[in-house]
């Protein structure tokens, strides 16, 4: 046997995106500590592949192509096989044959020699070769393993994910950008807001209702701006059969959120209070709409609204402390929800965070009024008390509760 000692070619990274980095940093980091290995070649091998390793490394890829036959007829131990892939892999690159690229991947990955460090980043450039070439299945197969491979590497499951995507899996594409996600958080580390919004999109598209509310609510947390803001809250709107009392609570955090966007929202909620028998919160809500420019008080119907709002309020304020007498003394729950509901309306969240308390004690809604409570007292400031509320929230307002929460949670 003749032997070949320091074979210095190496494996060449072929990913230009992020999926690879992290495990080509480890291959690196490998290959320079490793010491130099020695590859044994028969008398054959290397007569056959030596004309091969010269015009590679001369980069004559005319004369390299011609020697390649002989190359692979001769190679037959694992070393040679080794050797004969990188050398292929070499010859694809500089000639830009991405096929003779493939075919060299899969003579490193066939053989023992390769090192098992080299495994992963193989497997992800056979995965990118595989989806130029529109071959879905390949690349989701290749990504599969190097998944295994590194299961605990976010990007390498993020390219996953899209292999799934290739492959018409989109449920599963949205579980592994999920995992990917909790894999970052759970290192520390900040995951890009691109990629809550992939796993939400994939999961809008195919309705994939709960999905999409866990990863909004997701989003808010680690994104809160008024545009996601208002995405996150009409998509749990628009995916969850909500009664109009939540519907309007819904609204209520939109606009602390200050994700009311355009007339259309503004009217439309207003309208909703108006009709609930809210003028005075109502008339808040137009007031703001105006003074950010998407409300014209003198176009109809916003200029009927304020009308209706502004003979409703007379006299209404008024009549609350009376209302609360009544409500404190009162058998059941109903009233002072409805005066707790008035003093929120007109901004006051020490009293309506009182009177939900009252209603809570006569045996109300719960869940409503542990809501209603939680956002008077976030709304008031009350941190702490506002928390604990939304904790209690169960049933079909606990997600609103939770929304509620990462709202407060950004809050000075």
């Amino acid at each position: 046997m003749t032997s070949i000692s320091k074979f210095t070619l190496g494996l060449a990274i072929l990913l230009g995106g992020t999926s690879a980095v992290a495990v080509a940093a480890q291959q690196q980091a490998a290959q320079a500590a490793a010491p130099a290995k020695e590859y044994k070649l028969s008398k054959e091998e290397r007569a056959g592949i030596g004309p091969l390793q010269e015009a590679v490394n001369a980069k004559n890829t005319a004369a390299a192509t011609a020697a390649l036959p002989a190359a692979q007829v001769s190679a037959k131990g694992a070393d040679a096989q080794y050797i004969l892939g990188q050398l292929m892999l070499k010859l694809g690159l500089d000639s830009q044959n991405v096929a003779l690229q493939r075919q060299a991947i899969d003579v490193l990955l066939a053989t023992a020699t390769t090192p098992e460090k080299d495994i992963a980043i193989l497997q992800l450039n056979k995965a990118a070769l595989a989806a130029n070439a529109g071959d879905a299945k390949a690349a989701e197969e290749a990504m599969t393993r190097a998944a295994q491979l590194a299961p605990n590497d976010p990007q390498v499951i993020i390219s996953l994910a899209e292999a799934k995507v290739a492959a018409k899996k989109p449920g599963e594409a949205v579980d592994l950008i999920t995992k990917a996600i909790d894999l970052k958080k759970a290192a520390g580390q900040p995951v890009l807001e691109s990629w809550y919004k992939r796993a939400l999109s994939l999961a809008l598209q195919n309705k994939m209702a709960p999905q999409s509310i866990a990863l909004s609510k997701s989003l808010v947390a680690a994104y809160p701006n008024q545009t996601n803001w208002r995405d996150a809250l009409l998509i749990y709107r628009d995916n969850t059969q909500l009664d109009e009392a939540t519907q309007l609570d819904v609204m209520r955090l939109m606009r602390a959120a200050k994700a009311l966007n355009g007339e259309r929202d503004y009217y439309r909620f207003a309208h909703e209070l108006r009709s609930g028998g809210f003028p005075a919160e109502s008339k808040a809500v137009l007031d703001e709409g105006i003074a950010a420019k998407f409300v014209d008080a003198s176009k109809s119907p916003f200029k009927e609204l304020i009308a209706a709002n502004a003979g409703q309020i007379r006299g209404d304020r008024d009549g609350l402390a009376a209302a609360e007498t009544k409500a404190k003394a009162a058998a059941d729950s109903k009233l002072a929800t409805t005066t707790a509901d008035a003093y929120f309306g007109y901004g006051e969240y020490a009293k309506a965070a009182e009177l939900y308390r009252v209603a809570l004690q006569k045996g109300g809604d719960a869940n409503m009024l542990n809501t209603r409570l939680g956002a008077a007292l976030a709304l008031g400031g009350q941190k702490a008390e506002a928390e604990a509320a939304l904790k209690t929230v169960q049933g079909s307002r606990a997600d609103l509760a939770v929304f509620w929460m990462a709202w407060l949670a950004n809050r000075g």
